[in-house]
This record gives structure tokens, C-alpha cells and sequence, in this order.
């Protein structure tokens, strides 16, 4: 089920309205929302059902043997859903590589290619619990009931493409009985922003710009493809964070706070910087689960400066889809952030720390966006071979006339531009429509709606994060 639908729209009643009448019978309130998932994850195919209860029921398990001392149950229980991810996502990716591979040697071989269909948000399912085991065993939750665990790894707002929730953020907001505030004013204007950033923007830049350039490349000249490169830079960050503000807006008008998963990403300085702004769940996932404890196991300098950083950004590439482009993705920000690392640590030693001016902040927004650029040519490349003709083609055709949709500059500038705002420039706005109280509000959503109608496309193309 796709969130800016009728379907969804139905179902999200439907459960508000179900959520009202239970919120104060918790366990009631918990198994409607089990159910609730299990229908939206369940629309694209019953059989999905299965493998989040699968995933409910062993993670439970091995939950409460780790906390009754088994503590080797937990690379048991990473390796197990490790395998499950590996096998739905990366069976295809490495039987085909290796036979690649062994080709180029002279070696003929034809293994068994078996059709795998690929679960949706399997990454996002797997990372949720494997945090739940390690959060177990650090002692940062204590394991909880078979239900509770359901209801948070099926949580429909989330299971599908995040933001990836641990178990302490989540579980402590389930409802005990007693009713809460919901933020609804807060929660409406999310839903409303999201459907915006997806139902209209999005949905141009898609079909008018990022398809046409990237499923041809060879046929523009270098300033189209230009364009499209930061066409889709806009495109792939209000795709997924109008995701994100549709799930969180949804989340919150049953009462739970979803974490923040972007905060102005392009106004970064540094790719490390863009890390800390973008994908913000998934990057603190992988600094701690697997940098933090990849840095501590040596003490060498080239280990935690160069190593790690690049391999946790190829297992991050990787993470996102099976394929060399996405590999290649991970290297491009795991060579800048090894280099942002070493430059940080000679300037250190040399006691000439980095002046931060307005100048060197112009200067690293430049250079980081540009090289967020290069890695979303890979990231949105079929192949690398098309990554390579798209690279190659900027170089061509500068003295002819651009044949690009008259709104691409405008809406570009207004995305960038928007990233520099401060906070307060835009808080007054969202303030105000808190404040104008539930009749007014209705009204705005209601004129929202009708102008994302009008103005959006028919049809809305699948969101770009649902296919990993």
C-alpha cells in the first residue's frame, strides 16, 4: 500500500478513529495496530505477512535468551537475520558476480539462478532487529512481550522505509492505558508537507527531468545532464523526506514521536556533515552498530582513519541495493570521509585548526553538494557503464541551447535555498497553523488537498526508498 492513495487515506482512518475507541484498552489498542500493519504490509503481498511474524517471533526468542544470560545467542541472532536479508536481497547480485567473474577467467560456469522476490523494506525490517538484539544485550531495553515486538517491527508508518526506530524509542510510546495529548495541528501539517514534497515535486521532477536524462544520457548535452544530476538531488530528498514527514505526520496522530530522519542535508559543509543531517536514523544506526565497534577493535590510525570509514560506507552503498553502483556509491563517501578525516587530523597536528568563516563554510557547501552530486549519479545509474557515459557527457555540448522545462531553475533554487533557512524562519508558519485551532486547520488541509489534486499527476510513482 502506497501512502498518497484513497487505500491509505481509508486505512489511516479507519485505524485513528479504532485507536480513539481502544486508547484506553492497551492491549486491544496493541493487537488493532498489529492488525493494521499486517494489512499494509500485507497489501503488496499476503505472503509478507508471514515473514514479519517470522521475524517477530525469533528476534522475540532471542530477546529473552540473551537477557537470561545466553549472551552467544546475539551473533546467532545477527547472522540469522543477516542470512534472511542476504538471501532475499544479494542471492542474485553474488551468484551473478561470481559467475561474471570466473567468465573473465576463462572459466565457464552457470550456476542455478533462482527468482527471489525481493521483500519490501527487508533492510529497514533487518537493521530494526538487530538493534532490538543489541539494545537487549547492552542492557538499553529490557526484552519485551511477543505483541509489543510485533507492533513495532510491523508498525505501519515505518515498516516499509522508516525511519529505522529502536526499540527504546518506540516501545516506551506505546500507551499504558492512560489517554495522551495528540499533537494533531503538528501531525496534519507533516501529512500535508509530505504529500507536497511527493504528490507534486517529486512526482515533476521524476517524469519531466530525472527518467528522461538518466534513461538516456547519451543524448543530451553536458548542461542538461548537469541539470539533471541536481534534478535529482532535489528529487531523491523530497521523495524520501516527504516519505518520512507522511510517516512521522502519521505516526503522531496516534500518539508516538518518530525520530527526525533530515535536517537540511544540502546546507551541509562536509560529507560528514551530510551524514549527521541526512538519512539521520540510518546514519546513527551505522555509527553505532558498526563504526564505533569496528574503531575500537585496533588502535592503528590507518584502521580507524582509512579502513573503517571506507568499509562501513561500502556495507552502507551495499545496504542500499545489490548492485556495483551502489557499491560504488558507498566508496565515493567513505574515500571523502577517510580524506575529510586525515586533512582534519594533519591540520590538527599542525595547530592550524579549520577557520570556520562564511567563506570556508560557501566553500565546503560547494564542494560537499557536488560530491553528494557525483555519488547520486551512481546511486541513480542502472549500471556503472551508464554512471560512466552520464560522467563523461557533462564534459559536451556547452555552446548549445538547453532544452529543459522552464520550472527546473526556479524549483532547484527554491530547494537549495530552502536548506539555508534557519529554523525560525519557517517556525512561525507551522506555529501559527498549531494555533489556528481544529476548524481552521480542517479548512487549510482541505484546500491542501485540493490543490496537491490539481496540481499532481495521475497516478503516483512508488516511493525511491521502497526498493530497498
Amino acid at each position: 500500500m502506497l501512502f498518497p492513495t484513497p487505500a491509505y487515506a481509508v486505512l489511516l482512518l479507519a485505524v485513528l478513529l479504532a485507536s480513539w475507541l481502544l486508547s484506553s484498552r492497551p492491549r486491544a489498542w496493541r493487537v488493532m495496530l498489529l492488525l493494521a500493519g499486517a494489512v499494509f504490509y500485507g497489501w503488496f503481498s499476503p505472503r509478507l505477512v508471514l515473514l514479519l511474524a517470522v521475524s517477530a517471533v525469533a528476534n522475540w526468542a532471542v530477546a529473552h535468551g540473551i537477557a537470561r544470560g545466553h549472551r552467544r545467542l546475539l551473533p546467532l541472532g545477527v547472522a540469522a537475520n543477516l542470512a534472511v536479508l542476504a538471501w532475499f536481497k544479494y542471492y542474485g547480485f553474488f551468484v551473478t558476480s561470481v559467475a561474471d567473474a570466473l567468465t573473465g577467467l576463462g572459466i565457464g560456469l552457470h550456476p542455478p539462478l533462482l527468482e527471489v522476490v525481493l521483500p519490501l523494506g527487508i533492510s529497514f525490517l533487518t537493521f530494526q532487529a538487530i538493534s532490538y538484539l543489541v539494545e537487549v544485550r547492552r542492557e538499553i531495553t529490557p526484552p519485551s512481550s511477543l505483541l509489543d515486538v510485533g507492533v513495532w517491527l510491523s508498525f505501519f508508518p515505518t515498516v516499509t522505509a522508516g525511519p529505522i526506530t529502536r526499540p527504546s524509542e518506540l516501545l516506551p510510546q506505546l500507551p499504558d492505558g492512560t489517554r495522551v495529548r495528540v499533537p494533531v495541528g503538528e501531525g496534519t501539517w507533516l501529512l500535508a508537507r509530505g504529500l507536497a514534497k511527493k504528490v507534486v515535486l517529486a512526482s515533476w521532477l521524476l517524469t519531466e527531468v530525472t527518467d528522461p536524462v538518466f534513461g538516456a544520457p547519451a543524448v543530451h548535452s553536458g548542461p542538461e545532464l548537469l541539470l539533471g544530476v541536481y534534478a535529482y538531488a532535489a528529487l531523491i530528498y523530497l521523495d524520501f523526506s516527504g516519505y518520512t514527514d507522511l510517516a512521522r505526520g502519521s505516526a503522531l496522530l496516534l500518539g508516538i514521536r518518530l525520530p527526525e530522519n533530515f535536517r537540511a542535508p544540502y546546507a551541509a559543509t562536509s560529507v560528514h556533515d551530510f551524514w549527521d543531517r541526512w538519512h539521520m536514523t540510518l546514519s546513527r544506526w551505522l555509527r553505532d552498530f558498526l563504526f564505533t565497534p569496528l574503531a575500537k577493535r585496533s588502535r592503528a590510525h590507518w584502521w580507524r582513519s582509512v579502513a573503517v570509514p571506507v568499509l562501513v560506507m561500502l556495507l552502507a552503498g551495499l545496504w542500499h541495493g545489490a548492485a556495483w553502483t551502489f557499491v560504488a556509491f558507498g566508496a565515493v563517501h567513505g574515500v571523502a570521509l577517510a580524506w575529510e578525516r586525515l586533512r582534519r587530523e594533519h591540520r590538527r597536528a599542525a595547530g592550524r585548526p579549520r577557520r570556520d568563516t562564511v567563506a570556508s563554510r560557501a566553500v565546503g557547501r560547494l564542494v560537499t553538494f557536488h560530491v553528494v552530486c557525483l555519488g547520486w549519479v551512481l546511486f541513480a545509474s542502472e549500471s556503472l557503464q551508464q554512471a560512466w557515459v552520464l560522467l563523461r557527457g557533462l564534459g559536451s555540448g556547452w555552446g548549445v541551447s538547453l532544452d529543459v522545462p522552464a520550472l527546473l531553475a526556479p524549483l532547484l533554487l527554491a530547494v537549495l535555498v530552502a536548506q539555508l533557512l534557519p529554523e525560525r524562519a519557517t517556525a512561525w508558519s507551522r506555529a501559527a497553523y498549531r494555533r489556528s485551532g481544529p476548524l481552521l486547520q480542517g479548512a487549510a488541509l482541505g484546500v491542501a488537498l485540493l490543490l496537491l489534486d490539481a496540481l499532481g499527476p495521475e497516478g503516483v510513482a512508488p516511493f525511491l526508498y521502497y526498493r530497498f
